[in-house]
């Protein structure tokens, strides 16, 4: 296909910061072949060469907009994107998070898609009015049925298909191929090469819950292996409070806060087993990255996490530090065939349905993506 021929598809993402990098590649993947030109555009943060050569788009613009100065109206965003807009023939945008769909809406034509990674984001009456008065050009894409099902809530009016989910992925060669061996984790990591490591990666958050994740690891610690250690990869306003915690429950000599660890997805074979104490997480790609790795999972029974270990893992209820610890204790009583079995299993539900492969088969046959497509 000549360039004269390509269509345009615009791509708008409120920042790279975080997971939201892989989500702008894991979303300018599903075009790969299908002769579209993706052009990214990042609402806050500023121009990174990093970024653009790790996002997996054609083009990449960056409007370098602080938080601060996208409250309120946003109008110097609009009128930026609509410069932007009208300068190439895009077809339909793909805007995640809200404020990328708000200002997309207002400043093109365009049909939008509206990607959403997390709860709540249309319970208030502004938004849900916002949506209705743009439903015509706007179709909406949860990251698990549970983000799903919370828009769906919200916007009772909608039709089903309008409000789909296209799962979170991950490219499963890619980071197979930059992770880590388990001695050079933990080397990296300084962790003691005959400890028991159980690894935990997140901000230190009440939405985390590591508070039960140490409730559950001191209940389980004298049935678990000599030397068994948690270890919490992230930083966050709890920092102090769990160290406290862990203090409290007389766990601090085998805990350990490592802080933000850079490219933490390359050290999960660390770890013996992961767990993800999440307070209703929305998705939970730590739990793919622990998956590649070949890591056990465990995680509570709620959000979209329950989507991605169910059948392949070991779910407890949310809250509950005593199942957490019996979980552990279970997860370290397995024997290397029954982790070879594990990884098997992870690696088929990986390759089935969190895949780039598998998720791009799924986008296109979207029903509002069949409609986009047909209508352009």
């Amino acid at each position: 296909m000549t360039a004269s021929a390509e269509r345009h598809v615009l791509q708008f993402c409120h920042g790279y910061d975080g997971p939201f990098l892989d989500c702008a590649r894991q979303y300018a993947s599903l075009f790969a072949g299908q002769g579209y030109r993706v052009t990214t555009v990042f609402l806050t943060g500023e121009h990174d060469p990093d970024v653009i050569a790790d996002c997996g788009s054609d083009e990449v613009l960056f409007m370098e907009y602080s938080s601060s100065a996208i409250r309120g109206l946003k109008l110097g965003a609009i009128a930026a994107l609509r410069k932007i807009a009208a300068a190439r023939p895009f077809e339909f945008c793909i805007a995640h998070r809200f404020k990328p769909v708000y200002i997309t809406l207002l400043a093109t034509r365009l049909p939008v898609i509206g990607v959403h990674h997390a709860f709540g984001d249309y319970q208030r009456a502004s938004r849900r009015l916002f949506a209705n008065l743009f439903r015509q050009r706007l179709s909406l894409l949860g990251v698990s049925d549970a983000v799903r099902d919370d828009m769906r809530k919200c916007l009772p009016k909608w039709p089903a298909e309008r409000i789909e989910t296209l799962y979170n992925r991950i490219d499963v060669e890619q980071l197979q191929g930059s992770q880590f061996s388990a001695e050079d984790a933990r080397r990296e990591l300084k962790l003691a090469p005959d400890a028991w490591v159980v690894g935990n990666v997140g901000r230190l958050h009440p939405d985390k819950d590591q508070a039960t994740l140490l409730r559950g690891f001191a209940q389980a610690l004298p049935q678990l292996p000599a030397n068994s250690q948690l270890v919490i990869l992230g930083k966050g306003r709890l920092e102090q409070p769990l160290k406290d915690l862990a203090m409290e429950l007389n766990i601090a000599g085998h805990v350990l806060f490592l802080g933000q660890v850079a490219e933490a997805r390359r050290y999960f074979k660390a770890f013996d087993a992961f767990a993800l104490s999440s307070d209703h997480e929305p998705f939970g790609m730590v739990l793919l990255e622990a998956m590649v790795a070949g890591v056990p999972v465990l995680a509570s029974n709620c959000g979209g996490a329950k989507e991605v270990v169910e059948g392949v893992g070991v779910l407890f209820p949310l809250g509950d530090a005593a199942h957490l610890g019996q979980a552990l204790v279970h997860l370290s009583q397995l024997d290397a065939a029954q982790r070879e079995a594990c990884a098997e299993q992870m690696l088929v539900r990986l390759r089935e349905r969190f895949s780039d492969h598998a998720v791009r088969k799924v986008f296109w046959r979207l029903p509002q993506v069949n409609r986009l497509v047909a209508g352009s």
